[in-house]
């Protein structure tokens, strides 16, 4: 296990190089490829072995190598955003972090602070180039999960979903194109708005969803039927999330519902990946994975009950919440 990191630093390598797209047309030789990437052709050589022996290159001659179909993945043009995913969770600023492990294990605070001075989001809003990354990370690392979400979960009684902190609005996208009378609202912050509303546009719901920019700790729109929270509290401590699920329970009328979308930690000693993702939490964001007491005292304290937690085919459970 200890070994992960040398895996991890070579994708890395391969991505910041941008060795996919190099190598996307046909095969090329090591000087060459030395020469375009500004690298020493020794050393690259050596990467590029490594490389090939966990199958995302394969040596086709003498120092000469060529993609395959699992390191095409790798090129900024890929459907699943793997190079941002790579550069983002194998890149210089979370392994930062993650060298103040043992910090945060003594103190609480999170990696990243004790590494940069700042908290997360404050960090991304510093940092354009990580920030664009990382919102794309978060495609690549939940964006094939929204069609379990939809599958297990029953939306056709409805007549409106809220998505808040939605990101670009791919999971509320999925739910209005299984559920075409369905109107939506995806409440995000002003940057991430106009790439939304480009979402929206591609797949033919922009008269059905509203796109509003927001702050889902001052106010969140009221009115709809449902509100959706996906991957949002694992970035927040408890006293954070109580300030997002009281905003929530103000605009929820009687019979609405609150749909949490993330990890439900088993007890014991049953594997589970939200059980490593919360040492993430704990590095890099400031939040937590929860079980489902954690989730169901939180939603007490803000004036909510917890009706039921719904599995899925993915990882992460539907925790699904009335007014009290």
């Amino acid at each position: 296990m200890a070994t992960a990191i040398w895996k991890a630093r070579a994708l890395y390598a391969a991505a910041h190089l941008g060795l996919a797209d190099l190598l996307a047309s046909e095969p090329r030789d090591v000087a060459a490829l030395a020469a375009q990437t500004g690298t020493h052709a020794p050393s690259l050589h050596r990467l590029l072995r490594a490389l090939a022996s966990f199958g995302v290159l394969t040596e086709a001659g003498p120092q000469r190598f060529a993609l395959t179909p699992l390191g095409a993945a790798l090129r900024r043009d890929a459907a699943g955003a793997a190079r941002s995913t790579v550069l983002t969770l194998a890149g210089d600023w979370q392994w930062q972090a993650w060298s103040h492990f043992l910090a945060s294990l003594t103190t609480g605070r999170t990696g990243l602070a004790t590494a940069t001075g700042q908290e997360l989001f404050a960090y991304l809003a510093a940092h354009p180039q990580d920030s664009v990354r990382f919102d794309e990370a978060m495609v690549g690392l939940y964006g094939g999960l929204w069609p379990s979400i939809v599958a297990a979960w029953d939306f056709a009684p409805l007549r409106s979903v809220a998505d808040i902190g939605g990101g670009v609005g791919l999971l509320l996208a999925a739910i209005l194109s299984a559920h075409p009378h369905l109107r939506g609202l995806l409440l995000e912050q002003a940057a991430t708005v106009a790439k939304a509303r480009e979402v929206m546009e591609q797949r033919g719901l922009s008269r059905r969803c509203e796109i509003v920019a927001g702050d889902f700790f001052a106010a969140v729109p009221s009115g709809h039927d449902a509100y959706v929270l996906a991957h949002v509290l694992h970035d927040w401590d408890d006293a954070q999330c109580l300030s997002i699920l009281r905003r929530c329970r103000e605009a929820m009328h009687r019979d609405a519902r609150l749909l949490i979308v993330e990890s439900v930690l088993p007890a014991g000693d049953a594997p589970h990946p939200g059980k490593l993702l919360d040492l993430v939490m704990l590095t890099v964001t400031g939040g937590r994975e929860r079980t489902e007491t954690e989730f169901a005292d939180l939603l007490t304290a803000a004036g909510l009950r917890l009706v039921r937690v719904v599995p899925t085919a993915a990882a992460q459970s539907i925790v699904e919440a009335a007014v009290v």
